[in-house]
């Protein structure tokens, strides 16, 4: 966590979810179930401003992101979002379809390990959360739609057309982009967009025992493989061979790997003495 801070104070209280810490775990709740969580332009902002905010703060070390009620998360708000777009002049609709391709952005450069817990349905924005997070825990009775051709949109929004083919391959991708089609957990598994697929009622249990395995982990080490991860899709070979030599050359002089070689120094000289 970086330890260098200006003068603004961290947010308490976020107006658009519920955000619960413990444990080195931040969870945020989406929390509009009467509207299976539908995302509202202040939503994304403030999910883009708290993914900015997180590797400045001592708390945190993983992240959990989960809808209430019935869903994870249906999608931009219809009438909220998608509709105030119909009145907006072009140079504020940029500046709104820039927004949202930041959101994922933040996800993806944020040092902090993001896990979405994903039930019911992620459509539209709501999958693509789950897709810009470095997990996905899904139940079995899920299911994913990048719907944005169903309503006379691009299919490549937010950076998906960026991501996805990356996860999942090029064809898959074609097809959820271009058709829209809705996909359910079984299927999702296959094509690769589920990391961990559980039972409904062990949903919340298994992201929250991922969260916390993550979070006593060696943070400099799985911030780095995040980093590495990201950055390296858009690198030559020998630029990420180098780029992986010298960033594990920095983790030889971490806290975390010197505590494990004494470790594994001490477990050593105390099965010689009992041999």
């Amino acid at each position: 966590m970086s330890p260098f801070r200006g003068s603004t104070p961290f947010t308490e209280t976020w107006k658009h979810f519920r955000v619960d810490r413990g444990d080195g775990v931040a969870t945020v709740t989406l929390d509009r179930p009467e509207k299976l969580n539908a995302l509202t332009i202040e939503a994304l902002a403030d999910l883009r401003d708290l993914l900015q905010e997180l590797p400045h703060r001592g708390d945190t070390r993983a992240l959990v992101i989960r809808g209430e009620g019935r869903s994870f998360c249906s999608g931009g708000d219809l009438t909220e979002t998608l509709g105030a777009c119909l009145s907006m002049s072009l140079e504020d609709l940029l500046d709104f379809t820039r927004m949202t391709g930041h959101v994922l952005k933040a996800f993806r450069e944020c040092p902090v390990p993001i896990i979405a817990a994903v039930h019911g349905t992620a459509m539209g924005g709501g999958a693509v959360l789950a897709l810009a997070s470095d997990f996905r825990v899904v139940a079995r009775s899920a299911a994913f739609g990048f719907v944005f051709t169903k309503i006379g949109l691009s299919g490549a929004d937010m950076g998906t057309a960026y991501l996805l083919p990356r996860l999942v391959g090029l064809g898959r991708a074609t097809k959820l982009l271009m058709l829209g089609e809705t996909i359910d957990a079984a299927e999702a598994d296959r094509y690769g967009l589920v990391s961990e697929l559980v039972d409904d009622d062990q949903l919340d249990e298994a992201a929250t025992a991922l969260a916390l395995r993550l979070a006593s982990g060696p943070w400099f080490a799985l911030a780095q493989t995040k980093a590495l991860l990201t950055q390296e899709q858009d690198m030559s070979l020998s630029s990420s061979v180098e780029l992986e030599a010298m960033t594990q050359a920095l983790l030889m002089r971490s806290d975390d790997y010197a505590q494990f070689h004494a470790a594994y120094k001490a477990k050593s000289l105390r099965g010689r003495k009992a041999s």
